[in-house]
C-alpha cells in the first residue's frame, strides 16, 4: 500500500518523520510529495525556509497534489497530511485541510488521514523521555536535570504534553514552543560549556526513530488516532 505524505513543519519534521513512519507501519511504503526535497547546495538556517506549515502547507498541497495525481494515476491508496498543530485547534484544522482537498476530484475515491503533532513533534519525545532523551550519548548525563527544569520552569505536562501551551492569535502559533523549551532546557549555566546543545535539525530526526509508540499513545491523544489508524490501514494491506 503507497502512502503519500504531505507533510508540514521544519527540517526535523521532514528528516524525521518518513523513517518514523516507515520503521512502525513497513507494510506500507510512504513517499513524501511536500515539502521538496532540498536541494544539495542549499544549506539549512541560510534563510531557504522550504517547509509548510497551516494555510501554507495548505496551499503547497493544492498545488502539488493534481501534479502527483496526473504523473502517477492509480499509486496512491492513502493520502497523509501531516502537520505541526501549535496550539490551533485540531477539528478546524483537519477540516480546512480536507475542505481544501475536495476541491481536487480526481483523489476523490482515495482515503484521506490527517495528522497532527501537538503542539510540536517534540511532544512524542517528551512523551518518551526514558527511551529517548534518558538514553542519548548527548544528553544521558544531564536528562535528569533538563527534566525537572522543563517540569519546573516551563511548567510542561510531561503526562500530557500535547496540551503545552497556549494559542497566540496575533502570531497563528503557540506563544512558547516546545522545541525551544527543550533547546534551552540543555543549555542551563550549570552545565559544562562544552556539552553539546539539543539540536531540532539532529537530535530530533534520531530521537523519533528510538520512541516507542506504545508508550507515547499514552500521553499523546492526538499521536494515538493517528498510530491506530495508520496500524488498522497498513496491516489491513
Amino acid at each position: 500500500m503507497v502512502v503519500w505524505v504531505f507533510a508540514g513543519g521544519g527540517e526535523a519534521e521532514v528528516r524525521g518523520l518518513i523513517p518514523f513512519l516507515q520503521h512502525n507501519f513497513s507494510n506500507c511504503k510512504f513517499e513524501r510529495k511536500t515539502p521538496a526535497r532540498q536541494k544539495p547546495e542549499l544549506k539549512p538556517g541560510k534563510g531557504n525556509s522550504y517547509a509548510r506549515t497551516g494555510q501554507s502547507l495548505i496551499e503547497q498541497i493544492i498545488k502539488e497534489l493534481p501534479i502527483a495525481l496526473r504523473c502517477e494515476p492509480n499509486k496512491c491508496n492513502l493520502i497523509l497530511v501531516f502537520d505541526d498543530l501549535d496550539c490551533r485547534t485540531s477539528e478546524i484544522q483537519e477540516k480546512k485541510i480536507l475542505d481544501a482537498i475536495s476541491t481536487i476530484p480526481e483523489c476523490a475515491d482515495i482515503p484521506k488521514l490527517v495528522g497532527f503533532a501537538a503542539p510540536e513533534v517534540e511532544a512524542w519525545i517528551i512523551a518518551d523521555w526514558s527511551n529517548s532523551i534518558a538514553k542519548h550519548p548527548d544528553l544521558r548525563v544531564r536528562h535528569n536535570r533538563m527534566r525537572y527544569w522543563l517540569s519546573q520552569e516551563k511548567n510542561i505536562p510531561f503526562n500530557e504534553p500535547e496540551s503545552f501551551s497556549e494559542y497566540d492569535k496575533d502570531r497563528d502559533c503557540c506563544r512558547e514552543k516546545l522545541s525551544e523549551a527543550l533547546v534551552d532546557s540543555s543549555v542551563l549555566a550549570e552545565f559544562d560549556s562544552r556539552s553539546t546543545r539539543y539540536s531540532k535539525r539532529l537530535h530530533t530526526p534520531a530521537l523519533l526513530q528510538d520512541i516507542q509508540p506504545d508508550e507515547v499513545q499514552q500521553k499523546c491523544p492526538l499521536f494515538r488516532e493517528l498510530y491506530n489508524y495508520l496500524n488498522h490501514f497498513c496491516s489491513s494491506s
